[in-house]
């Protein structure tokens, strides 16, 4: 049984990035243990903090550290991935040399209201990903366009093409992430 770890980059209650996550997370293995890790909460990371680190970091990082695999889904906001994001990432990699992320599987799913689907945040995603040493599943790419209309009131996909691509999407990461036992 594996272990995977979800983490939304958009920090609002019923966010599109929770769904698309929701969505993917229904196609993994029925034994598989999944945790919604919470970042909203995390202080700015700061250098200065890492001898005495605050609570928060030291719950996220062993968070973190129990999980085999991760499934990452981010808002674009200005063309970058979200603060609480990329301080989540900071947070979890440090101290220096001590990076909980290593060496962990990941699924990189952006989405969008718009048509540009957060293309950008998931390549800046990505790219962060690589430095922390989080092999990296290719394909599918899981650009989100207009996900205001994929998704209900309910957050529930609102067509079965949706709906099936997704699941799709996370079955296909178990498969990847088996390959790092």
């Amino acid at each position: 049984m594996k272990k995977y770890g979800v983490i939304v980059g958009s920090t609002r209650k019923n966010s599109y990035s929770e769904a698309v996550a929701k969505a993917i997370v229904k196609g993994l293995p029925e034994d598989a243990e999944v945790t919604f890790i919470k970042i909203s909460d995390l202080p700015l990371y700061n250098q200065d903090l890492d001898e005495d680190s605050p609570a928060e970091y030291t719950r996220f990082r062993k968070e973190v550290a129990a999980q085999d695999a991760f499934i990452f889904v981010t808002p674009e906001h200005n063309r970058s991935i979200s603060a609480a994001l990329k301080n989540a990432l900071d947070v979890a990699s440090r101290p220096w040399g001590q990076n909980v992320w290593a060496g962990k599987p990941a699924l990189v799913a952006s989405q969008s209201i718009s048509g540009i689907s957060g293309v950008l945040a998931h390549h800046i995603l990505r790219q962060s990903l690589v430095f922390l040493d989080m092999p990296t599943m290719q394909q599918p790419e899981l650009y989100i366009g207009h996900s205001d209309q994929l998704f209900d009131e309910n957050l529930e996909p609102t067509n079965d093409s949706t709906k099936e691509f997704l699941a799709s999407a996370g079955k296909q990461f178990s498969e990847f992430a088996a390959k790092f036992a």
